[in-house]
């Protein structure tokens, strides 16, 4: 009977040890970029290639859709949460452009220009007429209408060195060197998750995406357990989720798989 509890203990450990979130191979597709951002819900994919950023419609055969802003120097980000609304951040020049569906500008936003200036350092996607953004001089992650010129939110400051923003239009997620933070649209704290070596992020459908030196791991909405995602042995130079498709760039292909959640 001991011999027997010792067995179901040790399968137990082994099979809980061996939990990994499984994939499946849709297909392959090559793409010459110098940085992949992301792919819409019409399958468009949007890519840096020269600090140009381009769309490329699903089954195009003609010259991808590209916008450049040179004079703001290097696209540090690009937020194509809202597909009518993509914003491109240009740090060295303190700067947010917004874009529309056709790639064409619908406005410009300086914040070395405003009565209370902002030394932003990320930016991510809100509801309405709003940005995220990292307000370095205050420590604080803020929500700002642009229409208006104010802050329609603030939260706490924020002490740890920040290494990305995520958001959707309810709830904004804050990676640091040692937390992942998740913040509602008022600014408040809902949640934070310890962070064990993990240096970018995506989400999708509050499901989040995390890597680890050049593997993936899944943490599932409202949950704190942290996974692995079982993948062939791939570069991961990019990666982007949406629903449960997976994207991940190698800086050659694009890899597209889909994730069997639990």
């Amino acid at each position: 009977m001991k011999h027997l509890i010792y067995l179901i203990t040790f399968l137990s450990i082994s099979v809980h040890s061996q939990e990994f979130i499984e994939t499946s191979f849709i297909k392959d597709t090559k793409l010459e970029a110098d940085r992949f951002v992301s792919v819409s819900s019409f399958e468009a994919t949007f890519y840096i290639f020269d600090n140009v950023l381009f769309k490329k419609e699903k089954n195009s055969k003609g010259i991808d859709i590209g916008y450049n802003n040179f004079q703001l120097g290097d696209i540090t980000s690009v937020n194509t949460f809202n597909p009518l609304k993509i914003n491109l951040f240009y740090k060295d020049f303190n700067t947010v452009v917004i874009l529309d569906n056709r790639m064409a500008e619908i406005t410009k936003i300086d914040f070395n220009a405003l009565e209370e200036q902002k030394y932003v350092t990320h930016v991510s996607t809100g509801y309405d007429n709003t940005i995220w953004v990292f307000n370095e001089n205050n420590q604080q992650l803020e929500l700002y209408d642009y229409k208006t010129k104010t802050t329609r939110a603030k939260s706490m400051p924020i002490q740890n060195n920040v290494l990305d923003i995520k958001s959707n239009y309810n709830t904004c997620w804050v990676l640091t060197e040692k937390y992942l933070y998740i913040y509602n649209y008022f600014g408040s704290l809902i949640k934070k998750i310890k962070n064990k070596g993990f240096t970018a992020f995506d989400q999708s459908n509050e499901n989040i995406i995390l890597k680890k030196e050049n593997t993936l791991f899944f943490l599932k909405n409202e949950s704190d357990k942290i996974i692995p995602i079982k993948l062939p042995n791939l570069l991961i130079d990019a990666f982007f989720v949406t629903k449960e498709t997976l994207y991940i760039y190698d800086n050659e292909t694009l890899h597209e798989y889909q994730i069997k959640t639990i």
